[in-house]
């Protein structure tokens, strides 16, 4: 949170606004925070399989660039510049992630806008045909995004991450 406090002071002092007495009360929890979960929810259930390894990447998102922090701020008042010079490290922290723990590969090889074929028998889950689909296979069209697959995925088991716990809340005494 001290990385938000700080950026958050800097937003407010390069737009010429005054901080506050204490510059902790614009931190999150001070105003919107994000939504509490359902009382019947809150119990720590431990997370296994699949969420078990969900709670894991988003805990290297946050631990590493800050996204869910970044995800609960509310920038609608930050000016685009301020945003994006606030996102590069969100971006460096959250690609470091992926190139560390993911090995990700393009579903079909190619450049955006490039006329591709899709044969018979193709993945639906790998492909996502849009438009006017009319037929049967093999289609032609136009490539919009060349998707993504995992073709490596090696997560670390992280304590804590067991418990559904991303990012640990941090308490200064003192």
């Amino acid at each position: 949170m001290r990385w938000w406090l700080a950026l958050r002071c800097f937003f407010r002092v390069l737009r010429g606004r005054a901080l506050p007495a204490d510059p902790r009360l614009l931190l999150p929890a001070a105003g919107a925070a994000p939504p509490a979960a359902p009382a019947d929810r809150q119990a720590e259930a431990p997370a296994t399989g699949r969420a078990a390894g969900a709670v894991e990447l988003l805990r290297l998102l946050q631990r590493e660039g800050r996204l869910v922090d970044f995800l609960w701020e509310d920038i609608d008042a930050y000016t685009d510049e301020q945003v994006g010079a606030a996102v590069r490290g969100v971006h460096r922290g959250c690609r470091r992630v992926l190139e560390r723990y993911l090995a990700l590969q393009p579903v079909i090889d190619g450049e955006e806008g490039a006329m591709v074929t899709i044969e018979q028998g193709f993945d639906p889950r790998a492909i996502e045909l849009t438009g006017e689909v009319r037929g049967v296979p093999p289609f032609r069209g136009t490539l919009r995004h060349p998707g993504w697959r995992a073709s490596r995925i090696e997560l670390p088991e992280l304590p804590g991450g067991a418990c559904g716990i991303v990012a640990p809340a941090e308490v200064e005494i003192g």
